[in-house]
């Protein structure tokens, strides 16, 4: 049996991104996939994109890529792709071959903003369920401000792609669009090593970065 990736209807029947879906019988078909996020093997690896490991992004004019690196470990825990009027962050992790960890990880993501004293108001957009959230942050002067995000999600084939949007495109449809589409252009790269349910896929600086330090 082999999966294939798909559009299909998601939730009240709006077209949603990509989708797993079981194929019985011989022989195996692949249909083409004509909307992301990618996994690798769908996509023409000609295309110059940023290779970040298990990242391939596409940022665009007018955007910087950073990497968030953990002080500890000196692990890069997520790819930021910032702009003039806001961010988008990205972080993929390893899934079931078969299953919804989007499904599973949104009321995780809900309840612990809720925990914090924030909102998670879950709606249905371009990619299917997401959450709209506003928590209170402090800022480095110590005064309150309302942190309003859109926490997206995408089940992938044996992994899951979470992006979470930041600034004025979390709060503007025309502004938040062109942030879909920064997000439609991903491809993720699984990579054929057993992993945990849940685990993160390892994020690699460019070689050229390196070079440059």
């Amino acid at each position: 049996m082999k999966f294939r990736r798909k559009t299909r209807p998601v939730g009240n029947g709006a077209a949603g991104p990509t989708a797993l879906t079981p194929s019985f019988g011989a022989p195996d078909r692949v249909e083409e996939v004509t909307t992301g996020p990618f996994d690798v093997d769908d996509v023409d690896l000609e295309v110059q994109r940023v290779d970040l490991g298990s990242l391939l992004i596409e940022p665009g004019q007018g955007r910087d890529v950073r990497l968030q690196v953990d002080e500890k470990t000196k692990n890069v825990q997520a790819v930021l792709i910032a702009g003039a009027d806001g961010a988008i962050e990205l972080r993929a992790f390893a899934a079931p071959r078969n299953g919804d960890l989007w499904g599973d990880t949104l009321p995780q993501i809900k309840a612990a903003t809720e925990r914090r004293g924030g909102t998670a108001v879950e709606r249905e957009g371009r990619f299917g369920p997401e959450l709209a959230c506003e928590i209170t942050v402090k800022k480095a002067d110590g005064e309150d401000t309302q942190q309003l995000s859109r926490v997206i999600g995408v089940n992938g084939p044996r992994w899951m792609l979470r992006a979470t949007v930041i600034g004025r495109p979390a709060v503007d449809a025309t502004a938040g669009a062109e942030w879909e589409d920064v997000l439609a252009q991903v491809v993720v790269r699984r990579g054929t090593s057993p992993m945990a349910v849940g685990d993160a896929l390892p994020i690699t600086v460019p070689e050229q970065a390196r070079r440059i330090k």
